[in-house]
């Protein structure tokens, strides 16, 4: 009989398979989908015409994505809306916070977080 080598121990620690050793998983980031951003980005340009807001950012993480919108590029947002779907059971996964940090408004609908922006758009339009 003809001896084909010494066997290498696998994950398992038996003998007579190749070693096989599983790749850690990082979780996926969290990102905003396409209506989404759309809709998002349709407000932000809607308040850059009424010239409150100038400059954005986009931060995406593997517990939270958000979008913070400036009215001057060196200042703290002005609001920062955040998608985080851990909380998407619990209070809902859109988060809209003020200059401040302050929790302006939870849901579980992206136009209802966003309401709070849109109506102070509308008293801008008007007056």
């Amino acid at each position: 009989m003809a001896e084909s080598g010494p066997s290498v121990p696998n994950a398992s620690g038996l003998s007579g398979g190749p070693n096989v050793i599983a790749f850690p998983r990082t979780p996926p980031q969290v990102g905003f989908e396409r209506v989404e951003l759309m809709r998002i980005l349709d407000l932000y340009g809607r308040m850059v015409a009424a010239g409150e807001w100038r400059d954005y950012a986009m931060n995406f993480d593997r517990q939270a994505a958000s979008f913070s919108a400036f009215r001057r590029a060196a200042e703290r947002p002005q609001a920062r809306i955040e998608k985080c779907p851990a909380l998407r059971g619990k209070q809902g996964m859109w988060t809209l916070y003020g200059e401040g940090g302050q929790v302006l408004k939870r849901g579980h609908e992206l136009a209802g977080v966003l309401f709070p922006i849109e109506r102070r758009l509308l008293k801008i339009v008007e007056g």
